[in-house]
């Protein structure tokens, strides 16, 4: 591994030089900082991250908590922190885990080492506790979700509240009056994480606007869980027509019971889902969905990150526009089904 000296007498110049390259801390003439750069790239040369933390320096690294819960669509977080490191490597920096179970306390842990230079964080709730661990530290930070209160925050979410809505105005322009909602896992809820809130919200106040009756029914992302919560919909309002679905895991059992209790889809019952684009087209039929790009909320929220680390931006709010696209899975209603 080539040193830092070893890049100064390649480049004919003294470490100190090497170094202010490096940090920027003082004005270095064109010719010079391009032989320096030059070495740097023909050696192969990278700063120790920890030791330009300990100087004060740069490390070049950000922290992105990723959420790993049985409750999440893994997939989709991965595919957000895949764009985040392709966006942060464009920038020259290398990007640092850390999983939410973490809590505030891993936060806090990393944040006071000084390793990490700003913070991406996933999985934001209404209250957050780790936001307030951000605002007192004073870390530069992205968040990808929105809290119930951004202010003063760089936030980068879909616009969850339209997405729900877009799902109860499809329905209610097909002609459906009673509608289930089948959503996240309970524990989801009860973490009031954004996404979901936002969701349920934006569904039922389109509902109301539009004349639907509607039933909510958290949900674990198992058959069995899901068949419970299908059979007490079917219990509590036997004229349900329309699905909407805002968990994964429950798309696939859903479909399933539908066919078992001699319901045909979209002929007898229409199910719209909030899901990735490429899930939507795996089942038969395929899905009416309401889809955003999740690489683009990696991609942008590493963006605003890099903004702030560079003196540039402030606060700021980044709402990206949901997409229904209607499909085989959906379509006019019918009567009522005789008892």
């Amino acid at each position: 591994m080539a040193t830092l000296a070893q890049v100064a007498q390649v480049a004919g110049v003294s470490p100190s030089t090497v170094s202010y390259v490096l940090s920027g801390k003082r004005a270095i003439s064109a010719p010079t900082r391009e032989r320096v750069q030059q070495a740097i790239e023909a050696l192969g040369y990278h700063p120790n991250a920890g030791a330009r933390a300990l100087a004060g320096k740069r490390s070049q690294i950000i922290a992105l908590v990723v959420p790993l819960r049985t409750d999440v669509y893994v997939p989709v977080m991965m595919e957000i922190a895949l764009a985040v490191t392709t966006a942060a490597r464009r920038h020259g920096y290398d990007v640092l885990l850390l999983t939410n179970d973490e809590g505030p306390d891993g936060l806090r842990r990393v944040v006071g080492s000084g390793l990490a230079e700003g913070v991406i964080l996933m999985d934001v709730q209404l209250d957050d506790p780790r936001i307030a661990v951000l605002q007192r530290t004073g870390t530069r930070a992205a968040l990808i979700g929105l809290p119930a209160d951004p202010s003063g925050l760089v936030c980068v979410d879909h616009d969850f509240a339209r997405a729900g809505a877009l799902c109860a105005e499809h329905l209610a322009e097909l002609g459906h009056r009673d509608v289930a909602f089948i959503g996240c896992a309970p524990a989801v809820y009860r973490r009031h994480t954004g996404y979901a809130e936002r969701t349920i919200a934006g569904f039922q106040e389109a509902a109301r606007d539009s004349g639907l009756r509607v039933v909510h029914r958290p949900c674990e992302g198992t058959f069995e869980a899901t068949a419970g919560a299908f059979a007490g919909i079917l219990a509590d309002v036997p004229e349900t027509t329309g699905f909407v679905v805002q968990n994964e895991g429950c798309i696939g059992p859903l479909l399933s019971l539908l066919r078992a209790s001699g319901r045909a889809v979209p002929e007898d019952a229409s199910v719209v889902a909030l899901c990735p684009e490429q899930l939507a087209e795996q089942h038969e039929p395929r899905l009416t969905a309401v889809t955003g790009p999740a690489r683009e909320l990696g991609d942008r929220a590493a963006e605003l990150l890099m903004s702030q680390l560079h003196g540039r931006g402030g606060e700021e709010v980044a709402l990206l526009r949901p997409v229904l696209t209607a499909r085989g899975s959906s379509g006019p209603a019918k009567g009522p089904r005789p008892r």
